[in-house]
Protein backbone atom coordinates (compact mmCIF):
# COMPACT_ATOMS: atom_id res chain seq x y z
CA UNK A 1 0.00 0.00 0.00
CA UNK A 2 2.50 2.30 0.60
CA UNK A 3 4.28 2.02 -2.53
CA UNK A 4 1.06 2.34 -4.00
CA UNK A 5 0.91 5.67 -2.45
CA UNK A 6 4.58 6.92 -3.35
CA UNK A 7 3.95 6.18 -6.75
CA UNK A 8 0.39 8.36 -6.54
CA UNK A 9 2.00 11.09 -5.04
CA UNK A 10 5.44 11.08 -6.99
CA UNK A 11 5.08 9.53 -10.65
CA UNK A 12 2.07 11.04 -11.46
CA UNK A 13 2.90 14.44 -10.70
CA UNK A 14 6.27 13.89 -12.57
CA UNK A 15 3.82 12.42 -15.44
CA UNK A 16 1.76 15.86 -15.20
CA UNK A 17 4.34 18.03 -15.35
CA UNK A 18 6.54 16.49 -17.95
CA UNK A 19 3.03 16.31 -20.24
CA UNK A 20 2.35 19.92 -19.61
CA UNK A 21 5.79 21.00 -20.29
CA UNK A 22 5.57 19.10 -23.83
CA UNK A 23 1.78 20.26 -24.76
CA UNK A 24 3.39 23.77 -23.64
CA UNK A 25 6.15 23.65 -26.13
CA UNK A 26 3.56 23.15 -28.92
CA UNK A 27 0.94 25.01 -27.88
CA UNK A 28 2.49 27.73 -26.09
CA UNK A 29 2.09 28.56 -22.19
CA UNK A 30 -1.15 30.36 -22.61
CA UNK A 31 -3.18 28.04 -24.34
CA UNK A 32 -1.64 25.20 -22.37
CA UNK A 33 -2.52 27.14 -18.66
CA UNK A 34 -5.62 27.93 -20.66
CA UNK A 35 -6.48 24.35 -21.29
CA UNK A 36 -5.91 23.51 -17.29
CA UNK A 37 -7.72 26.27 -16.45
CA UNK A 38 -11.00 26.06 -18.74
CA UNK A 39 -11.12 22.06 -17.42
CA UNK A 40 -10.90 22.28 -14.32
CA UNK A 41 -13.89 24.69 -14.21
CA UNK A 42 -16.06 23.24 -16.53
CA UNK A 43 -15.33 19.52 -15.02
CA UNK A 44 -16.19 20.97 -11.57
CA UNK A 45 -19.33 22.85 -12.96
CA UNK A 46 -20.04 19.00 -14.93
CA UNK A 47 -19.12 16.75 -10.91
CA UNK A 48 -21.70 19.70 -9.18
CA UNK A 49 -24.26 18.64 -11.71
CA UNK A 50 -24.03 15.21 -11.70
CA UNK A 51 -23.19 14.98 -7.91
CA UNK A 52 -26.65 16.50 -7.50
CA UNK A 53 -28.23 14.54 -9.53
CA UNK A 54 -27.12 11.49 -7.69
CA UNK A 55 -27.50 13.24 -4.66
CA UNK A 56 -31.27 13.37 -5.64
CA UNK A 57 -31.31 9.86 -6.16
CA UNK A 58 -30.18 8.63 -2.61
CA UNK A 59 -32.56 11.29 -1.03
CA UNK A 60 -35.35 9.43 -2.67
CA UNK A 61 -34.08 5.73 -2.31
CA UNK A 62 -33.78 6.97 1.82
CA UNK A 63 -37.08 7.92 1.72
CA UNK A 64 -38.83 4.67 -0.20
CA UNK A 65 -36.39 2.70 2.40
CA UNK A 66 -34.16 1.40 0.41
CA UNK A 67 -30.15 1.30 1.35
CA UNK A 68 -28.86 3.67 -1.46
CA UNK A 69 -25.38 1.47 -1.66
CA UNK A 70 -24.93 2.04 -6.13
CA UNK A 71 -26.29 5.61 -5.64
CA UNK A 72 -23.15 6.08 -2.45
CA UNK A 73 -20.58 4.23 -4.54
CA UNK A 74 -21.23 6.11 -7.47
CA UNK A 75 -21.56 9.58 -5.48
CA UNK A 76 -17.64 8.51 -4.59
CA UNK A 77 -16.92 8.22 -8.32
CA UNK A 78 -18.27 11.43 -8.58
CA UNK A 79 -16.29 13.16 -6.05
CA UNK A 80 -12.86 11.25 -7.33
CA UNK A 81 -13.40 12.26 -10.71
CA UNK A 82 -14.35 16.20 -9.91
CA UNK A 83 -11.01 16.09 -7.16
CA UNK A 84 -9.18 14.68 -10.76
CA UNK A 85 -10.73 17.18 -12.98
CA UNK A 86 -9.76 20.65 -10.91
CA UNK A 87 -6.34 18.76 -10.25
CA UNK A 88 -3.84 20.53 -12.55
CA UNK A 89 -2.92 17.95 -15.08
CA UNK A 90 -3.93 16.33 -18.32
CA UNK A 91 -3.93 12.61 -17.29
CA UNK A 92 -5.81 13.49 -13.91
CA UNK A 93 -8.68 15.64 -16.37
CA UNK A 94 -8.99 12.65 -18.49
CA UNK A 95 -9.36 10.10 -15.62
CA UNK A 96 -11.67 12.63 -14.15
CA UNK A 97 -13.60 12.80 -17.51
CA UNK A 98 -13.57 8.89 -18.38
CA UNK A 99 -15.14 8.93 -14.36
CA UNK A 100 -17.96 11.09 -15.73
CA UNK A 101 -19.22 9.19 -18.18
CA UNK A 102 -22.03 7.26 -16.70
CA UNK A 103 -21.14 3.76 -18.87
CA UNK A 104 -17.87 3.72 -17.60
CA UNK A 105 -18.45 4.41 -14.23
CA UNK A 106 -20.67 1.73 -13.24
CA UNK A 107 -18.22 0.10 -15.54
CA UNK A 108 -15.59 0.89 -12.95
CA UNK A 109 -18.04 0.51 -10.02
CA UNK A 110 -19.06 -3.12 -11.10
CA UNK A 111 -14.95 -4.24 -11.90
CA UNK A 112 -14.84 -2.68 -7.74
CA UNK A 113 -17.30 -4.54 -6.58
CA UNK A 114 -16.55 -8.01 -8.11
CA UNK A 115 -13.10 -7.50 -6.92
CA UNK A 116 -14.46 -6.20 -3.24
CA UNK A 117 -16.33 -9.59 -3.17
CA UNK A 118 -13.75 -11.76 -4.56
CA UNK A 119 -11.35 -10.43 -1.69
CA UNK A 120 -13.87 -11.08 0.84
CA UNK A 121 -14.59 -14.51 -0.80
CA UNK A 122 -10.61 -15.53 -0.26
CA UNK A 123 -10.11 -14.19 2.84
CA UNK A 124 -7.45 -11.24 1.50
CA UNK A 125 -9.57 -8.37 3.36
CA UNK A 126 -9.06 -7.56 6.84
CA UNK A 127 -10.79 -5.76 9.71
CA UNK A 128 -8.66 -4.54 12.54
CA UNK A 129 -10.35 -3.56 15.66
CA UNK A 130 -9.71 -2.41 19.42
CA UNK A 131 -12.24 -5.11 20.17
CA UNK A 132 -12.08 -6.43 23.48
CA UNK A 133 -13.63 -9.99 23.65
CA UNK A 134 -16.20 -11.29 26.55
CA UNK A 135 -13.35 -13.27 28.43
CA UNK A 136 -11.27 -9.38 28.44
CA UNK A 137 -8.54 -10.54 25.66
CA UNK A 138 -7.73 -8.41 23.01
CA UNK A 139 -8.96 -8.86 19.78
CA UNK A 140 -7.33 -7.16 17.14
CA UNK A 141 -8.93 -8.99 13.84
CA UNK A 142 -12.27 -10.37 12.93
Amino acid sequence: MLFRLIILFTVVPLMELYLLLHVGKYLGAFLTILIVVLTGIFGGLLARGQGLSIYQSIRKDLESGIIPTDGLLEGLFILVAGALLITPGLVTDIVGFLLMVPVLRKWVQNHLKNRLKRNFETRQIHIYSHHHSSDGRKNNRF
